[in-house]
């Protein structure tokens, strides 16, 4: 190799490594909704089928968990002010819970491969890192010394209701494995969920002041927004799951009307939000003229889809509602679609940035 070739090949590989350097610094905190996203389409298709598809989403979204977790950790240790500026902005803090999110939801999938070791790793280091979240952001916003948050508030915020409804989720999954554990898990998984219930109401409660009270534009209404359903989606995946515990267990006694009646509340209402929320992205894109290119948050339309069908399938089998499973298939579909074209537009701009 001549001395010209060799001082091309290391420039383009200073380039390379100043690209990722800048990647990792300015990772969004919300990126770990991609493994979210993979890992609820990979659920539906291992529930509805095709396998192969599932199976190759399980792949991806394992590999996705990984390079985010060696990126997070990087960032943690040489990007340090990046991540302190983004715990104190109101509009991105709460994208960290989709962390503990995309932990619980790989670990779900893993347990309906018959893998709950794995399943109870990825809940408990989700359990660390959403008690130090679950905590650590609300004080950190009721502390502010000056300005409201108001104006922060977003879609994103539901990601609390979302991690937590997962842990509910993981606890509950475990029950069929361990059960000489139910004792425990069990209260916690119904616990969790109640909590993640009024989370919900509450917050968005705080979405619709700020809708009426802070003028919208293209830019503030982007895709965070579809969370408000997929956080009643994942309340309703939950609610199933625990209508699915032994029957004898005192917790399930003591709230199975009370988690059946709310769940199928919410699962309308989440059914209600998809209608209106394709109504914004249409004055957003075709009325305003925002552009639709990729971003992260595209990952947080597709885990609501992915979500909205598992959930409909599981409380439908759950309660008896037949009408329910045509619905998830069709939903499961759209989540597929949604996957494809996000993943595709990511690998269009990862390829012109390579450019």
């Amino acid at each position: 190799m001549s001395a010209d070739a060799a001082a091309g090949a290391a420039s383009g590989q200073t380039r390379s490594l100043g690209r990722a350097a800048t990647a990792i610094k300015d990772l969004n905190p919300g990126y770990f909704a991609f493994v979210m996203a993979t890992g609820i389409v990979s659920t539906g298709t291992f529930l509805l089928g095709p396998s192969w598809l599932s199976r190759a989403l399980l792949a991806v979204a394992t590999a996705g968990l990984v390079v985010l977790s060696v990126a997070l950790v990087i960032r943690l240790v040489r990007f340090r002010p990046s991540v302190v500026a983004d715990v104190h902005a109101p509009e991105r803090v709460f994208g960290f819970f989709t962390i503990t999110a995309g932990l619980d939801v790989l670990g779900v999938r893993l347990s309906y491969a018959g893998h709950p070791l794995a399943t109870a790793i990825l809940a408990s280091v989700a359990a660390a890192v959403w008690l130090l979240l679950t905590y650590g952001v609300p004080a950190s916003l009721l502390t502010r010394p000056n300005d409201s948050v108001l104006g922060g508030v977003n879609g994103t915020w539901l990601l609390w209701v979302v991690s937590t409804q997962s842990l509910a989720l993981s606890a509950a999954a475990l029950v069929p494995a361990w059960p000489s554990q139910s004792g425990l898990l069990a209260p916690f998984a119904a616990g969790l969920w109640s909590v993640g219930l009024v989370l919900y109401l509450l917050l968005v409660s705080l979405i619709l002041l700020r809708w009426l009270t802070v003028a919208m534009t293209p830019q503030t209404l982007g895709p965070p927004y579809w969370i408000l359903m997929g956080a009643t989606a994942i309340t309703v995946l939950a609610g199933a799951k625990i209508l699915g515990l032994p029957g004898t267990l005192p917790v399930v006694r003591a709230t199975a009307s009370f988690v059946e009646g709310f769940s199928y509340a919410l699962w309308a209402f989440g059914t209600w939000w998809i209608p209106l929320l394709v109504i914004l992205g249409f004055w957003r894109h075709v009325r305003h003229h925002w552009p639709l290119t990729y971003e992260p948050a595209l990952w947080s339309v597709v885990f609501p889809l992915g979500m909205y069908s598992v959930a409909t399938l599981a409380f439908g089998k759950a309660a008896n509602l037949t009408f329910m499973e045509p619905l998830a298939r069709f939903m499961l579909w759209v989540a597929v679609a949604g996957w494809v074209m996000v993943a595709a537009a990511f690998l269009a701009r990862l390829t012109r940035r390579r450019d």
